[in-house]
């Protein structure tokens, strides 16, 4: 059974930095595609940053020049480094992974941008 474990979420004041890790387990495929996805209350959850097997990356406007995303093929983790973080960052934040045509999720973590 695949899953994927979130961790690095918590609080931070405006300008500092988080570190967000998606470790994929249970899947003997290689993983396409690992995005990170966020979520505003009462909002559908949005695309923050993907990336595919070769490295090549995409970002939603708002994060680019601030967020980075990586993976570890051989670790099977993705790594969200989000520095400048502003309070409109606050939100859920999912991992997901592509595996062959399937898309799995992880359980969200809070990331709180407060003074």
């Amino acid at each position: 059974q695949v899953q994927l474990v979130e961790s690095g979420g918590g609080s931070v004041q405006p300008g500092g930095s988080l570190r967000l890790s998606c470790a994929v387990s249970g899947s003997r495929f290689s993983i396409n595609v690992m995005t990170w996805y966020r979520q505003f209350p009462g909002k559908p959850r949005e695309l923050v940053a993907s990336i595919d097997r070769s490295g090549s990356t995409n970002y939603t406007d708002s994060v680019k020049g601030r967020f980075t995303i990586s993976r570890d093929n051989a670790k099977k983790t993705s790594y969200l480094q989000m520095n400048s973080l502003k309070p409109e960052d606050t939100a859920v934040y999912y991992c997901g992974a592509l595996i062959v045509v399937k898309n799995f999720w992880g359980q969200g973590t809070q990331v709180t941008v407060s003074s």
